[in-house]
């Protein structure tokens, strides 16, 4: 069984195209995706339509509750609170009112099992949509955070930087991001798990496709935050 977990897609459908296209070449027997669907990104629509066409389980990120009801003002740095309220706004008006009650009714994780391995899937922790686990940070820290639940494989988004950790025998995998990477690789990042009868392997794939033109729909659609978008595409967040 071989199972793709995508996440932080960030309204980039043409970088949520190569993926797919990718996981089907693959032959990939089921998709998973955890959240962050819409929000900064030149096609929410399309991005969501996409998403709501592969007919599979899909999470909540903190960025869809954004677009639901706005960025708070303890949830990002002052000085961005005013332009990331104006890009939720712009995000929001190009939604319509069954896809926000979409957004705002999706569930907040996924606890699966294939071949009796455990596996729980969020968006950045089991108890928060914001909380951040970076993949530096302590084993005692991360077992605190991300390993509540008993499994064999937990997986999350929310930061944007793709990696596979072992702690105590348990797997932890961050998906990456398939359309706003932070880790220097301007390529949409996303995870398969391949499930046997007595065994489970991990891998992060990287997906190219030509971040220009989605700078090219950004200048074209006359999004609130261009330049800044620009150059986090173009540098992967670095």
């Amino acid at each position: 069984m071989k199972l793709a977990f995508i996440s932080d897609i960030h309204g980039n459908a043409l970088a949520l195209d190569a993926v797919l296209k990718d996981i089907e070449q693959k032959e990939i027997d089921k998709i998973f995706v955890l959240g962050d669907l819409c929000f900064r990104g030149p096609e929410p629509k399309r991005s969501l339509e996409l998403v709501k066409s592969l007919d599979t389980d899909v999470i909540k990120g903190n960025a869809d509750e954004w677009v639901v009801r706005g960025v708070q003002n303890d949830e990002v740095p002052v000085q961005a609170f005013e332009i990331m309220n104006k890009e939720r706004d712009w995000t929001y008006s190009k939604l319509s009112s069954n896809s926000i009650d979409y957004l705002s009714q999706l569930p907040t994780e996924l606890n699966l099992e294939y071949s009796n391995f455990k596996i729980h899937a969020f968006h950045a922790t089991p108890l928060s949509l914001f909380d951040v686990v970076q993949p530096h940070e302590h084993d005692e820290a991360v077992e605190e955070k991300l390993m509540q639940r008993d499994a064999d494989l937990y997986i999350y988004g929310h930061i944007h930087k793709a990696y596979i950790r072992y702690i105590e025998g348990k797997c932890i995998v961050n998906t990456g991001s398939v359309g706003l990477p932070f880790d220097g690789l301007s390529m949409a990042s996303y995870v398969v798990v391949d499930v046997d009868k007595d065994s489970f392997q991990v891998s992060i794939v990287r997906v190219d496709y030509n971040e220009n033109d989605v700078i090219g729909q950004f200048k074209n659609t006359y999004y609130p935050n261009i330049n800044t978008m620009e150059k986090i595409l173009i540098n992967a967040g670095v």
